[in-house]
């Protein structure tokens, strides 16, 4: 993995860009679009170095997540260093994998229970990490190019980090379990009207929309933005805790699977996986 003590974020090495203007918004990029921006352990570790920065800093009034590129994130980076958990036996690496996806987890929570009211902005791909990313948004204003989807069932994994929950929480049971065990795709307009995304614009006023937003947001009294935030996640997110820790045992069961090897193998190969659930 990584070195999850390190609070600093080498230059050049970074996955995530912080710029805190004179308006109130803090536009938090993601910054690697050679990559589609794919996610990976570093990511998550600077996740959570830039929520604690942007948590006190009084300038932040609203929060814009955007992405630099083509796509918003297209799911996990295979080949990001750290990728694979090791152990001396199947029980311990499916411990450590399960502890390191809690600790994903727990950056993943310092972000969406921020006090500051995040909007994401989303433009072409937004897969797997990236959709679960995106959802831990309050709010999403989508281009008309976007496409979502929670891929993981199809190459043996579970769903990692609480996307599925949270479609439930927005769309309803049904459709989390139709989109999280399919793996199929949605365009923009088709989230919009399962209320997972909120607005959609063309993709070249995608910026300004979410700017517009974000603008209306920070000249509202901020007292009454936090505590009406707190409230309707404390009601929306009842239970949540309990079913992510059994999303982190789930995952790491499934990531050290022979369904998930075979997953991963055949779609580097370009073929169909051939699943004997073990």
């Amino acid at each position: 993995m990584i070195d999850t003590l390190d609070r600093e974020i080498p230059e050049g090495e970074e996955r995530l860009r912080l710029h805190v203007g004179d308006d109130g918004i803090g536009v938090l990029t993601l910054c690697r679009p050679e990559k589609l921006n794919g996610w990976s352990w570093e990511a998550s570790r600077q996740l959570g170095i830039m929520a604690d920065r942007i948590r006190f800093d009084d300038r932040v009034r609203v929060v814009l997540l955007r992405a630099e590129g083509r796509a918003f994130c297209a799911g996990v980076d295979v080949t990001a260093p750290g990728g694979a958990i090791t152990g001396r036996s199947g029980a311990e690496r499916t411990q450590r994998y399960a502890e390191g996806i809690r600790w994903v987890h727990e950056r993943f929570a310092v972000f969406a229970r921020l006090p500051q009211p995040v909007v994401a902005a989303v433009q072409g791909y937004c897969l797997g990490f990236g959709f679960e990313l995106a959802l831990m948004a309050d709010m999403r204003l989508a281009a008309d190019d976007a496409v979502f989807a929670l891929p993981e069932a199809g190459i043996g994994v579970a769903v990692d980090a609480g996307g599925d929950l949270r479609i439930a929480r927005e769309a309803g049971a049904g459709w989390a379990k139709y989109l999280a065990l399919t793996g199929r795709r949605i365009d923009a307009a088709t989230a919009e009207r399962l209320g997972l995304v909120q607005r959609v614009t063309p993709a070249g006023e995608l910026d300004a929309a979410a700017r517009e937003t974000a603008a209306a947001i920070a000249a509202a009294a901020p007292l009454a933005v936090r505590a009406i935030k707190r409230d309707i996640d404390a009601y929306a997110d009842h239970g949540l805790d309990a079913a992510l820790d059994r999303a982190a045992l789930a995952s790491a069961l499934t990531l050290t699977s022979e369904d998930a090897r075979e997953g991963y193998t055949a779609k580097a190969a370009r073929r169909p996986p051939r699943f004997e659930g073990r």
